[in-house]
């Protein structure tokens, strides 16, 4: 049986009206027709292997929400957030990687189907697993196992694209009509912009994709929240005593009342170096991780307050809202400036989190809340006026981070 291509890119062009946002990406699709593949199937080169036989018993409707299925995986780098979630949990063989297979398509299942694609009865939907919608695939790992609820989804198979898994039927990276890592980054980009331009005719899900397409999480930025999470959650951190609940040592001692010791939220200052040697980008990713750090002490923006510091420490603000974070500087650099204002506010912070490129003097003390120091990184060395200067590390009582 040969393919019947017409039908194939008539579904293509099917999904392309029902998702414009991705005509980029599906029209990026190099087709390689596959009597090995049980359906549809795409690799990390952005080929997609096509069984003729299931193009032709399969409607022009059904095809086209594969169509979008397919490519989603791609432009949701589900192979590589595959590999790293491996690597990090040490997990390995074809039945692990059927589970990412499962959990990808949970994530991009709710996204897919609707609006002129027909979703087969054979889909995999989170409900079928007794799962929430809207998650991602690594949220979607920790929570299911395969077993009774997956026992139905053991023909699922959409190709290394999917789980980074390479089948038999691979091209490989030396095949012909392969993506290189720089036309598909470039796809990306252009659906990105695509749904950024006209979000209200988006999914909620395409949205959020869209927004990290331009600033992609990177392993430092899970280090930084791991980091201030680790802080936060130390002892001593955001503990004080109350007479609210008396302590159960009262009993012990009659006619006296003891106070309890109780959790409140911690507070946090970040040090922003605005200093001449700090760049515009370096300023912007500032003002994105202090959304991080403002995530990982549970969304409490109150909490959290900015100050900016060259030579000298400028304003503290406290984070009422995510934009308009006043960033003032420009001339030298000395964060133990900022470091003594930090320290000086009333009430006074849990954690400190300074940012910076290291071209400053440390304070010679240990502060007395914990400190973490993320890093802007330098190729070289260089000081801001004298060519010969050598900056000072971080010291040792500081938790850092490299940032980017």
């Amino acid at each position: 049986m040969s393919m019947d291509e017409e039908k194939l890119f008539a579904a293509r062009l099917h999904a392309v009206r029902c998702r414009p946002y991705l005509a980029t990406a599906l029209f990026a699709l190099h087709v390689v027709e596959s009597r090995r593949v049980p359906t549809m199937a795409v690799d990390r080169y952005w080929r997609c292997y096509v069984s003729p036989a299931f193009v032709d018993r399969t409607p022009v409707e059904e095809l086209a929400g594969v169509w979008v299925h397919e490519v989603s995986h791609l432009l949701r780098d589900h192979h590589g957030r595959g590999d790293r979630f491996a690597v990090k949990h040490e997990l390995t063989g074809p039945g692990e990687r059927l589970r990412m297979n499962i959990a990808a398509d949970c994530e991009i299942n709710d996204d897919v189907f609707g609006d002129g694609l027909v979703c087969p009865e054979d889909a995999v939907r989170p409900e079928l697993l007794t799962l929430s919608a809207g998650q991602l695939m690594e949220d979607y790992l920790r929570q299911f196992r395969l077993g009774p609820h997956t026992n139905g989804f053991a023909w699922l198979d959409c190709g290394s694209g999917a789980d980074g898994l390479e089948r038999e039927w691979d091209l490989g990276p030396d095949g012909a009509h392969g993506l290189t890592d720089q036309e598909r980054d470039a796809v990306r980009f252009r659906v990105a912009q695509g749904i950024n331009a006209s979000p209200g005719d988006v999914p909620q899900g395409w949205q959020r994709w869209a927004e990290e397409a331009f600033h992609p999480p990177q392993q430092w930025r899970e280090l930084l929240g791991a980091a201030v999470r680790s802080a936060v959650s130390s002892a001593g951190v955001g503990e004080d005593y109350t007479y609210g609940r008396p302590s159960r040592r009262s009993a012990g001692l009659p006619g006296v009342v003891l106070p309890s010791l109780r959790r409140r939220p911690p507070r946090v200052v970040v040090i922003v170096d605005t200093s001449g040697s700090v760049s515009d980008a370096e300023l912007g990713s500032a003002i994105l991780e202090i959304a991080a750090i403002v995530r990982a002490v549970g969304g409490r923006r109150d909490l959290v307050s900015v100050l900016s510091c060259d030579a000298a420490a400028h304003i503290t603000d406290p984070l009422c809202r995510a934009e308009g974070i006043p960033l003032v500087g420009g001339g030298g650099t000395d964060l133990r400036a900022g470091f003594t204002k930090a320290l000086r506010t009333n009430p006074r912070p849990d954690v400190v989190v300074a940012m910076t490129d290291g071209q400053t003097p440390w304070p010679d003390t240990k502060p007395p809340c914990r400190t973490v120091v993320g890093l802007f990184p330098r190729q070289r060395p260089s000081g801001e006026d004298d060519p010969d200067y050598v900056p000072d590390t971080p010291p040792e009582w500081a938790r850092v981070v490299v940032l980017g």
